[in-house]
């Protein structure tokens, strides 16, 4: 007997049209999409820093300089894109279609503060602090990739309506 794939429920746009109009008219998508990738690059740079050190011992200074310019900008772009959410969905976090990237967020920022607060508190050996800074670009990158996903289902829902 064949299959109806009628019957199965289809997925919610992301945004309403209204959600929409707003999030194309605010300022703070274009500050989302510069900060992104600027944050991204200062990762790669920072990841090879981190690994040089761990597998060498030498640049210490560069990877903790680089790991604290990382979670500035993770800092700056967590505060920009709550503003954003803010004036696309009307509240700061955890507004429905950013619900769990949001939630994921939080675990990312505070891996990043206790690499910040270890650092300055000198609880951690050097290659602790790493293994730790390591931990929270685990957490940055499935986070990142969460938030690309719907990038993805934001293009997505647009070419359907097109």
């Amino acid at each position: 007997m064949p299959t109806n794939h009628s019957n199965r429920s289809a997925r919610q746009p992301l945004y309403t049209a209204q959600e929409r109009a707003r999030r194309d008219a605010t300022k703070w998508t274009l500050v989302q999409g510069i900060l992104a990738p600027v944050q991204f690059v200062a990762f790669g740079i920072s990841l090879i820093l981190v690994v040089r050190f761990m597998m060498t011992g030498d640049g210490y200074g560069a990877a903790t300089i680089s790991i604290i310019v990382k979670t500035a900008l993770l800092y700056l772009i967590m505060v920009t894109g709550a503003i954003w959410e803010k004036e696309v969905f009307g509240q700061y976090l955890l507004a429905p279609a950013f619900y769990w990237e949001d939630v994921f967020s939080f675990a990312v920022i505070a891996l990043h503060s206790a690499y910040i607060l270890a650092l300055l508190a000198d609880a951690m050996s050097p290659m602790g602090l790493m293994v730790l800074a390591l931990s929270a670009y685990l957490s940055y990158v499935i986070n990142a990739a969460q938030f690309l996903r719907k990038l993805r289902l934001a293009r997505l829902d647009q070419a359907v309506r097109a």
